[in-house]
């Protein structure tokens, strides 16, 4: 192992463990300070964005942007300037990298919420009636490929692939992304222009038409107040589920989530069919299994509604109005 590659594996201990402290800290602070009271921690579709979004699918899209996308990319670029670049202090390459990136995903995601394409590689994302600081790892693979092959790719050309700026930005990702979607009441003052938080980000993931397009920024606030989608009420969007997330029906499943962003369906018909019914709730009937065993309530298993009289009663699922970017 090269001196370069165990430094790297040092930096990534460091900042895996500052990780999980920060975990632990958004946890206790949901339970001090929530912004909006009676949420559940294990809430719906936690099961869902902990094991099928932050476990799987990060690992499985890890292996496959980094060995097999950018990996073969690095071979073939060369960068005359590369010298240079790693001439700078880390802390400067990691506020280059964080600032320019942090600009492409306010352009990339303002962009989402205006192609009606993109919007369904996004949507996942927005799918959640109960926003965490857990509900920002619901995103769609294709959105995840896109975003972190223009985050990463550049880095390793210009720097390597055992540069410790890799794991110094994929912790600020990770702890800024926790803190905006955090279910926490903090307020932050003029610093709210600057950086994001949730009081700020919670309002875009808010079922209003006013923030379909608005509060797209991620790390910076300052993004939204340059380029006019800022939107600051100062008041709170509400409590119930229907002041939150889409405003059309939405898959549950993480594979049927995929699929929807394919083609559209109502998950409720589909449960008339018996080989969707046995899937849809294969998950529900494990669980059950040992809730029995252990002497725990049971889940409710989801039943094929009636067959509407007239095709305007079925459940509609319509995509919000995109306006032209």
């Amino acid at each position: 192992m090269s001196a370069a590659e165990e430094h790297f594996n040092h930096v990534t201990l460091i900042t895996s463990i500052i990780m999980v402290c920060w975990i632990v800290i958004m946890i206790t602070w949901e339970r001090i300070a929530p912004y909006r009271k009676g949420l559940p921690f294990f809430r719906d579709g936690f099961w869902v964005d902990l094991i099928w979004y932050t476990l799987i699918q990060s690992f499985f899209l890890k292996i496959l942007i980094f060995d097999y996308i950018i990996s073969p990319m690095q071979q073939h670029v060369h960068w005359d300037g590369i010298k240079a670049f790693q001439a700078w202090p880390v802390w400067l390459q990691v506020a280059f990298f964080v600032i320019t990136h942090d600009l492409y995903i306010y352009l990339f995601h303002r962009f989402q919420h205006y192609s009606p394409f993109f919007w369904r590689t996004h949507e996942a994302h927005h799918s959640g009636k109960h926003v965490d600081f857990m509900a920002g790892s619901r995103s769609h693979a294709l959105e995840i490929i896109i975003n972190q092959t223009i985050e990463f790719a550049p880095i390793i050309i210009l720097l390597g692939p055992y540069s410790i700026v890799i794991p110094i930005k994929a912790m600020f990702d990770a702890v800024q992304g926790m803190f905006i979607h955090a279910n926490i009441n903090v307020k932050l003052g003029k610093l709210k222009y600057l950086i994001n938080t949730p009081e700020l980000h919670l309002w875009h993931h808010a079922n209003y038409e006013e923030v379909f397009h608005a509060n797209f920024s991620t790390k910076f606030a300052i993004w939204d107040h340059l380029f006019g989608t800022a939107y600051d009420p100062g008041f709170k969007p509400g409590n119930e589920p229907e002041n939150w997330g889409l405003h059309y029906d939405y898959p549950r499943d993480y594979f049927l989530q995929h699929a929807f962003s394919v083609k559209r369906f109502d998950e409720q018909q589909m449960l008339k069919h018996k080989w969707f019914a046995r899937y849809y709730n294969l998950r529900p009937n494990i669980m059950n299994f040992f809730r029995k065993m252990f002497g725990m309530p049971l889940m409710p298993i989801p039943r094929p509604l009636p067959p509407s009289r007239h095709p305007s009663e079925s459940i509609k699922t319509d995509e919000p109005e995109l306006q032209e970017f």
